[in-house]
């Protein structure tokens, strides 16, 4: 089975930065797409940032200049460098992937199991 677990999740001051990351594990052939999405209190999950097979990047306009999606096709990981972060940034991250377990297979969609980002003084 494949799973994605999250991890760099903490409290931080505003204007500081943080590094989030999301390793996929299991039986993977290929991860042609992930991302990064994030949840507040009473809010709807809305989507940071994203970063296909190829390297292309998209960002919400809300983090773009601020935030950097990056990812190591070797390890099947993938992370979110977050600088000069706000309070409104305090949310539950959330990795997202869609992984083909075998060659003839479609991708399949993955969730993380979220990780806290408090920003707070």
């Amino acid at each position: 089975q494949v799973q994605l677990v999250e991890s760099g999740g903490d409290l931080v001051q505003p204007g500081g930065s943080l590094r989030l990351s999301c390793a996929a594990s299991g039986s993977i052939f290929s991860i042609p797409f992930m991302a990064w999405y994030r949840q507040a209190p009473g809010k709807q999950r809305e989507l940071v940032a994203n970063i296909f097979s190829g390297g292309t990047s998209n960002y919400a306009a809300s983090v773009k200049g601020r935030f950097i999606i990056g990812k190591d096709n070797a390890k099947n990981t993938v992370y979110l460098q977050m600088n000069r972060l706000k309070p409104d940034d305090t949310a539950v991250y959330y990795c997202y992937a869609e992984i083909r377990t075998g060659v003839l297979t479609t991708a399949e969609n993955y969730w993380g199991q979220g990780t806290q980002v408090t920003v707070s003084s």
